[in-house]
């Protein structure tokens, strides 16, 4: 897809948000993608592929939302920043590239589209109104992302919680902390991450590893 980007759109940078998001789920990376895309000016394209359903009925998308671009399929994906955003325009990609792979659309279709936009081009789709979620919820207890060092990002604002909420997981009633060293070593805690979204972490140590988690791995919002 990079190189896509690169040949189509020469001279634009290119930055890989999460180049490992959780692959096949577009849930989970639905919150991650709303809590991390404010931090991009207006004009700025997304390019966004976890599409597990490429190749079949599922449509290609083109989304306009406060200011901000993103392409990507309709499953869910987008469905957070649809929520969140004041303004919101969708298209359904009708370009037709002339080699497209069944099982790559991520390079074939959606790196094009996106680089044309970011080229300053026309969404080249009909207007669409894109498959909602309703089920799914504001806030998402769960966990949605474990990085480099071990630590566990939720799908929960910390803004949704009562100043003095904490988190249940793995059977543990965590202290809610400002940072890591808030604890002593070898502590279990969670906190408002540098995005707005809660995380479980361990001071100097791996949270995934000593409590067990997983992305999906479900928590408690304790009062």
């Amino acid at each position: 897809m990079k190189a896509v980007l690169h040949r189509d759109a020469p001279g634009i940078a290119v930055v890989d948000l999460f180049a490992d998001a959780p692959s096949v789920r577009p849930q989970p990376a639905a919150y991650l993608l709303a809590a991390y895309a404010v931090w991009f000016d207006a004009g700025t394209v997304f390019l966004c592929v976890i599409d597990p359903g490429v190749g079949g009925s599922r449509a290609p998308l083109i989304i306009q939302a406060d200011r901000r671009w993103y392409v990507g399929p309709d499953n869910g994906l987008l469905e957070l920043v649809l929520r969140r955003a004041a303004k919101t325009r969708a298209w359904r990609i009708t370009f037709n590239p002339a080699a497209m792979s069944a099982s790559f659309h991520g390079r074939d279709l959606f790196a094009p589209v996106a680089a044309r936009i970011a080229r300053g081009g026309k969404p080249p789709g009909v207007l669409h109104v894109p498959t909602r979620f309703p089920i799914w919820p504001d806030d998402l207890a769960e966990i949605v992302y474990i990085d480099h060092y071990g630590n566990a990002i939720t799908g929960v604002r910390a803004s949704a919680l009562p100043p003095r909420a904490r988190l249940s997981v793995a059977g543990a009633v965590l202290p809610r902390a400002r940072t890591f060293s808030d604890v002593p070593r070898g502590v279990a805690l969670c906190y408002e991450n540098a995005n707005g979204l809660m995380e479980v972490a361990i001071s100097e140590g791996r949270a995934d590893a000593v409590l067990g988690l997983t992305v999906g791995s479900k928590l408690t919002i304790v009062p």
